[in-house]
């Protein structure tokens, strides 16, 4: 991936995506923000206790950015509900995916070891961000996505490129209750005993779609084991806490604004 920077906000660019003119995006790393503590510093999720001025302050610099001037954020349900957003919303929106050809207006997703996925269709220009934790990935949003992007854009699976941020890694990815929580289709993606690939489930499940391979791209980098870079609530959870006290990443992408909508 492609580390950029502005002043102390640091990001994460797909090379899958770089070459494409018409979207701004970025995974932001938790640098650079006005977060304190265990939120420490540029957290952007809301529901584990940080100040809201801090949050507001922290998506400003975000999109400050990437030069976009409104987000429509989601309060993920961790469900496959979808929104097809048609204008800049201010509150955030129950749901775990948000897709749009409004141009110049982010759609952001937070998350921490969850997967935020962008789909993005260069021949209809529209987009989507899709919250992706083990839940979303056993109700397959993925598919989920794919279709909504076809139904409502007339997307075509083969002209999807799809790219999937930084997220929990197989090494760290214990279920031990697998047998009850995953269906027997995830089994094979087990790489020791309770230990699953969750990188290799989502790009199955999007091939599964019709996403070709070569539009794929998984950063394949595990927030766990990077706390410089990454916040993650399992390894929060590891270090003995027993409440949800985490920052959360954001994710975000966007149609550029000079891009005329037909």
């Amino acid at each position: 991936m492609i580390r950029k920077k502005n002043g102390n906000v640091e990001w994460l660019e797909f090379e899958l995506l770089a070459d494409e003119p018409n979207i701004v995006h970025g995974c932001f790393l938790r640098h650079g923000g006005v977060s304190q503590g265990s939120f420490a510093t540029l957290n952007t999720l809301q529901k584990f206790g940080d100040d809201a001025a801090n949050i507001q302050k922290n998506r400003a610099l975000i999109l400050e950015s990437l030069q976009l001037e409104k987000l429509v954020a989601g309060n993920h349900m961790h469900h496959a509900h979808i929104e097809h957003i048609q204008k800049a919303d201010e509150r955030e929106l129950e749901c775990d995916g948000l897709m749009t050809r409004n141009k110049n207006l982010g759609l952001l997703v937070t998350h921490a070891d969850c997967q935020s996925a962008i789909f993005y269709d260069p021949i209809a220009q529209a987009i989507a961000n899709i919250h992706a934790g083990w839940r979303g990935q056993v109700k397959n949003i993925y598919r989920e996505a794919t279709l909504r992007m076809n139904q409502v854009f007339d997307s075509k699976p083969e002209n999807l490129l799809v790219c999937i941020s930084p997220s929990l890694g197989p090494q760290n990815s214990e279920f031990k209750n697998y047998t009850e929580e995953f269906p027997q289709e995830f089994w094979p993606f087990q790489i020791k005993p309770a230990y699953f690939d969750l990188w290799a489930i989502a790009r199955h499940q999007l091939e599964s779609c019709g996403i070709l391979p070569h539009h794929i791209q998984i950063a394949e980098m595990d927030t766990y084991s990077n706390s410089s870079d990454f916040y993650s609530y399992r390894r929060e959870r590891a270090c003995g806490r027993t409440e949800k006290i985490t920052g959360g990443h954001g994710t975000i992408v966007g149609l550029k604004p000079l891009f005329a909508l037909k």
